[in-house]
């Protein structure tokens, strides 16, 4: 990983929310604003834009640039959850002009696991955390090998989304009619699973 690899994953992740905006609103106007696929969207053409100039060759402080930028382009809780993952990769990365696979799946890890500590969430509570931590840990237990590492990865926070019909909401809106989010996707959980995608998408087209 260096800078131009990491603008091209989050070119590669902003495609799949791009794409599929309308479906994230959708999902979110079920139990939240509706503006979900809206400001993921703003968010991270926000940073595609800002990594075109970007001359920053130190990692962390590059990613942590991309993360104050999505926290102010995308002004929602989820906005605020996403820079919290950029922030704990930055502080992974921090020093590096250069990672190796297994260093940038590791401070993936470190992401999700600053988000979870941030947001006091944890796996089974129906937020994006649901598909962000088995996507990271697959991708981190698998990094000796890249190819099969975001294969598993995706998968891995797919079924993580998957998961969350079975849930009951803990946090946000949706927690006030807890009972009621039993038998709907999480919203943020998909965002998750898009982001792991674009990740595959990006280092398979390579």
């Amino acid at each position: 990983m260096n800078r131009e690899s990491v603008k091209g994953i989050i070119s590669a992740i902003s495609a799949e929310i791009s794409e599929n905006k309308d479906y994230l609103v959708e999902l979110d106007q079920v139990n939240g604003d509706g503006d979900l696929g809206i400001s993921m969207d703003d968010g991270y053409k926000a940073v595609v834009k800002f990594l075109e100039t970007a001359e920053e060759p130190d990692l962390g402080k590059l990613i942590m640039a991309c993360g104050k930028t999505f926290n102010a382009s995308a002004p929602s809780s989820l906005g605020t959850i996403t820079a919290f993952g950029f922030t704990g990769m930055a502080k992974a990365l921090k020093g590096k002009e250069e990672a190796t696979f297994e260093e940038a799946a590791k401070a993936v890890l470190a992401g999700v696991e600053n988000i979870m500590a941030k947001a006091e969430s944890k796996v089974g509570e129906k937020t994006i955390v649901d598909s962000l931590y088995p996507g990271a840990k697959a991708l981190a237990d698998n990094s000796a090998d890249p190819a099969k590492a975001v294969e598993e990865a995706a998968k891995a926070a797919e079924e993580g989304s998957e998961a969350t019909k079975q849930m009951r909401a803990v946090h946000g809106r949706a927690a006030y009619s807890a009972e009621r989010s039993i038998g709907i996707l999480d919203g943020g959980s998909v965002v998750g699973k898009l982001i792991f995608k674009g990740i595959k998408e990006y280092y398979q087209a390579k």
